[in-house]
């Protein structure tokens, strides 16, 4: 009765960094990952994460993003120039610098964050199923 949930639970973010983009590294192009990933260094281009299932992007304080960023789990501590699509939780740490419009469905934003952009809460669609009420004329 009280253990049962009839709407889908949020995916659980990934606990584990399976890659880590190291300080003083500069990508030029976009990045597809799965899992776990951790950006100490620069970006120029996209970061989307792959696949339907849950992964997380760490954005330390000294790192730097400028394209879409598109992972279910976020965290940004450093700066972000460009769009972020967060369609499960997104944290904003004190240090976190974000030029572009934000979409989430959690947000936890820390004293000190700073977005210059759309704050845009979007709610994932859930199907709901309806069920006819059930007749019963007793004669």
């Amino acid at each position: 009765m009280f253990g049962n949930k009839t709407s889908p639970t949020p995916s659980k973010p990934q606990n584990r960094i399976d890659t880590l983009i190291g300080a003083g590294t500069q990508i030029h192009g976009d990045i597809t990952f799965s899992g776990g990933l951790r950006i100490d260094g620069e970006i120029h281009g996209n970061v989307t994460a792959s696949g339907e299932g849950s992964s997380t992007l760490v954005v330390s304080e000294h790192a730097r993003v400028e394209g879409e960023v598109r992972v279910s789990h976020v965290v940004i501590n450093g700066t972000v120039t460009g769009p972020v699509h967060s369609s499960e939780f997104l944290e904003l740490q004190p240090k976190a610098r974000v030029t572009g419009d934000v979409e989430y469905n959690t947000l936890e934003m820390h004293l000190g964050a700073v977005v210059q952009g759309r704050l845009v809460h979007d709610t994932p669609s859930r199907a709901v199923e309806l069920k006819l009420a059930a007749n019963s004329a007793s004669a």
